[in-house]
């Protein structure tokens, strides 16, 4: 058994195995809801494609993970070339996610001017740091969001808070917490009473996660298929919209799982506060607006296939499109910024333009810009 680094719960354990060797083990969310299951990444090959494959994902969990996966990486050579080698590997597995990019640089940036035999141990400690911080900012979140949701909720004494969310963006897809779910963890831990709707997200069925999630902590919901969204929203049932992100331009344009700006459509033609939850680590200030976002196009067999599970108890793949039927497969759209209404970071809530997210965030916004808020 591992001795589990950090709090639970958490999507990734870093800890010692009985021989005192450093590990890490993922929850394999390929698998859930179905089963929960737990995996020990040995290799840096196994952490590249547990973040290609989704057994990891968030964008807060792939920077954390791709991190790990470089520490594994160097545990066995911690050569120049093998620095250059699995920043390389792991860069090349997820495109939209800025976490990845981020974290990547940031390890590399502590690695490089240190002595190949001083990288192993620096390696870890790094990224230990990074999934430390993580935590930090999205229990910040969480406090910020609820300031806001606690403030929409005192609108409707008679009635428990409606709240919908799109794809999964809770504890899974983080460190700790979450982000869009760390304010309504926050809200049910302080006894608002509330109740969250939440869209299926194929092809990939996150927001499946997000249930399992929710019924874990008690929290009510219902899940919905992703297009009866519209509906709630325009039969005024709905409160907020909360969802996370993968990657911020300058302008505040917003990078999530598909289908999100289809609600922040809705929301707006219905007046509806629409919210992004995310750390200050997806902002990519070097991107003018959201045209400049790398948009992942993900394996077509996403969408010709689905798994559930048989009778039996056995999870399968079942095919739902033929092969001669074309396809596209897009992982992300993009919410343009004039449809948000708030950005909240672990700094608090921001406006969704340009000058306000550089005094959000004004050393970020110098630094990735050159130029001064």
């Amino acid at each position: 058994m591992m001795k589990e680094f950090g709090r639970s719960p958490r999507p990734l354990r870093r800890g010692l195995d009985a021989e005192k060797r450093e590990r890490v083990e993922i929850l394999d969310q390929t698998q859930l809801p179905w089963r929960v299951l737990w995996l020990r990444l040995e290799t840096l090959t196994d952490a590249a494609y547990a973040i290609h494959s989704m057994q990891v994902r968030g964008a807060p969990l792939i920077g954390a993970a791709a991190a790990y996966g470089m520490a594994l990486g160097l545990a066995q050579d911690a050569s120049d070339d093998a620095l250059n080698a699995a920043t390389a590997r792991l860069a090349a597995t997820r495109p939209t996610a800025v976490n990845l990019a981020w974290a990547l640089g940031r390890m590399r940036a502590r690695l490089q001017p240190l002595p190949p035999d001083e990288r192993p141990a620096a390696a870890w400690r790094e990224a230990d740091a990074i999934a430390e911080e993580d935590a930090r900012q999205n229990a910040s979140i969480g406090a910020h969001g609820q300031k806001i949701l606690h403030g929409l909720a005192a609108d409707h004494p008679r009635r428990p808070l409606q709240l919908m969310t799109h794809c999964n963006a809770g504890w899974l897809a983080a460190i700790e917490h979450g982000t869009a779910l760390a304010p309504i963890y926050a809200l049910h831990a302080a006894k608002i009473p509330l109740h969250v709707w939440v869209s299926e997200t194929r092809p990939r069925n996150q927001g499946l996660l997000t249930a399992w999630e929710l019924q874990q902590a008690g929290i009510p919901h219902t899940l919905i298929a992703d297009n009866a969204a519209g509906l709630l929203i325009l039969q005024n049932r709905v409160d907020a919209v909360l969802i996370g992100a993968d990657r911020i331009a300058a302008n505040g344009d917003v990078a999530n799982k598909i289908g999100s700006c289809l609600k922040a459509l809705a929301a707006a033609r219905q007046h509806v506060p629409f919210y992004v939850a995310a750390p200050s680590t997806t902002f990519d200030f070097t991107l003018e607006n959201g045209a400049d976002i790398p948009i992942e196009v993900r394996d077509d067999k996403e969408l010709r296939l689905f798994s559930g599970v048989e009778a039996n108890g056995r999870i399968a793949r079942l095919r739902q499109i033929s092969e001669g039927e074309a396809v596209y497969n897009p992982a992300f759209d993009i919410t343009p910024a004039s449809l948000i209404t708030a950005i909240i970071t672990e700094n608090g809530p921001c406006s969704a333009n340009r000058a306000a997210l550089a005094l959000h965030h004004p050393e970020k916004w110098a630094l990735q810009t050159g130029r001064d808020a």
